[in-house]
C-alpha cells in the first residue's frame, strides 16, 4: 500500500540487476523523479559504487537511502542456487523491503527465473491466486495490447487462464487507461471447436462470467499487432514464444532497413528525405517505451526491467511501478478475483467440459 501519510510512494531498486548496472538504475531513478516527485528510493547495492553515481544526480534531490550489499544475482545463475544463497543479494533484499512493508514495490532488470522465483517465495501469491504470471505490453496498429502470460507458467489449468483475463483486463485499465479492455484467448483458429481443452473450457467460462471488460472470444498470432483486443491471454510457453518472435521480427525489419538505405547513394539521398517519418517511426516502436513487466498475483508489486535496458527504459519501468502502487492495483485484483472465482464455482457442471472435439488445424 501507498505511505498515504506522506503521500509517498517508496520504490525499492535492485541496483546491480542488468547488463549495465549500477549506472542506468541510478540515471533510471534521476528521470523517474522528475516525472514522479512523490516517489523515494531505496537503492539496494554496493554503497561506494552508488554514492558516486548518485553524486552525480541532483534531480534526486537526496530522496533516496542506501543499503549495502555486495551480493548480487548474476544473470546466469540457476534458479535454484539464487534462492539458496543469494539471500544477501541486491534483488533479495529489495524484495524483502515489499514484504517488511518498507516499500510498496520493487523495480529489478536482474535475472528473470531468480526474479519470479524469489517474489513468488517472499511476497507469496494473493487470495485466490494460484499462479502469478508475467504480464507485459506493446505496441499495435491501434494503441497498446496487454499479454500474459508470457513464461512465468508453461502449462495451465482453464482457472488459471481466467484469472489471467481479470489481472490483464485490471492491468490494462490500470496502466493503459483502457475503460472497457476487450480480451480474447491465444488460439490456433477463431472457431470455437478448435484448439486444446483447457482452452475451449476457459473460453465457455470466461462467455459466462461478468468480467472488468469484454470478452470477445478467441484471436490468432496476427490479432496481437493488428490490436485486435486490448488484453491477449495465453499460457507461459505459447506467451514467451510469441513475445521472443515479434522481437526478433522487429529487429530483423530494423537491420533489414538500415542495410536497404545503405545499398546506394540513392537510397541514401531518399532516407534524408524520410528522415523525420523514420524518427516517428523509431519512437513509436523503441522498446524501451514498453519497459517494464509485472509480476502479477503477488502480494506486492515486482517490476522486471529488460536486462539489457538503457537509463530512459529503466525509468519507464519505474514508472509502470509507479502507476499500480498509486492506483490500488493488487486491491482491484483481489476483491475482483474472489468475485470471479464464486461466480467460476456457481457455473453449471456443462460448461466446464470442452464445447467439442477438437478439430485438425
Amino acid at each position: 500500500m501507498t505511505n498515504d501519510s506522506a503521500g509517498v510512494i517508496r520504490i525499492a531498486l535492485d541496483a546491480m540487476g542488468g547488463d549495465h548496472a549500477p549506472k542506468i538504475v541510478v540515471e533510471g531513478a534521476a528521470i523517474a523523479q522528475t516525472r514522479y516527485p512523490n516517489v523515494q528510493f531505496t537503492f539496494f547495492g554496493n554503497e561506494a559504487e552508488l554514492t558516486l553515481l548518485l553524486a552525480k544526480q541532483k534531480d534526486l534531490k537526496n530522496n533516496y537511502s542506501i543499503v549495502h550489499t555486495s551480493e548480487r544475482v548474476l544473470a546466469d545463475d540457476k534458479v535454484a542456487h539464487a534462492l539458496r544463497n543469494g539471500r544477501n543479494s541486491s534483488m533479495r533484499l529489495a524484495i524483502n523491503a515489499v514484504h517488511e512493508g518498507k516499500a510498496e514495490a520493487v523495480v529489478s532488470a536482474g535475472n528473470t527465473g531468480a526474479l519470479m522465483a524469489m517474489a513468488k517465495f517472499v511476497l507469496k501469491t494473493l487470495p485466490n491466486i494460484d499462479r502469478p504470471a508475467i504480464c507485459a505490453f506493446f505496441p499495435t496498429l491501434k494503441g497498446e495490447t496487454v499479454m500474459l502470460d508470457l513464461g512465468a507458467n508453461v502449462e495451465c489449468t482453464p482457472e488459471n487462464l481466467v484469472d489471467f483475463a481479470v489481472m490483464g483486463a485490471i492491468f490494462a485499465t490500470t496502466v493503459l487507461g483502457v475503460h472497457r479492455p476487450r480480451i480474447g484467448i491465444l488460439n490456433v483458429g477463431s472457431e470455437e471447436m478448435k484448439g486444446r481443452d483447457d482452452v475451449r473450457v476457459a473460453a465457455q467460462e470466461l462467455r459466462a462470467l461478468q468480467l472488468p471488460g469484454e470478452f470477445i472470444g478467441y484471436v490468432e498470432g496476427d490479432d496481437i499487432t493488428r490490436g485486435s483486443v486490448d488484453v491477449v491471454v495465453t499460457d507461459g510457453f505459447t506467451g514467451n514464444v510469441a513475445l521472443k518472435t515479434a522481437e526478433g521480427t522487429a529487429k530483423m525489419y530494423s537491420e533489414f532497413l538500415k542495410r536497404t538505405f545503405k545499398s546506394s547513394w540513392l537510397a541514401q539521398i531518399g532516407y534524408l528525405f524520410a528522415r523525420t517519418a523514420f524518427k516517428k517511426l523509431r519512437k513509436r516502436t523503441d522498446p524501451r517505451t514498453y519497459n517494464g513487466a509485472l509480476f502479477v498475483g503477488l502480494r506486492g508489486v515486482c517490476v522486471k526491467s529488460h536486462g539489457g535496458t538503457d537509463e530512459i527504459g529503466f525509468a519507464n519501468a519505474i514508472g509502470v511501478a509507479h502507476d499500480l502502487v498509486k492506483y490500488k492495483f493488487n486491491d482491484e485484483i483481489s476483491s475482483r478475483v474472489e468475485l470471479i472465482h464464486e461466480k467460476v464455482l456457481a457455473l453449471p457442471p456443462e460448461v466446464k467440459i470442452p464445447a467439442a472435439e477438437p478439430v485438425a488445424v
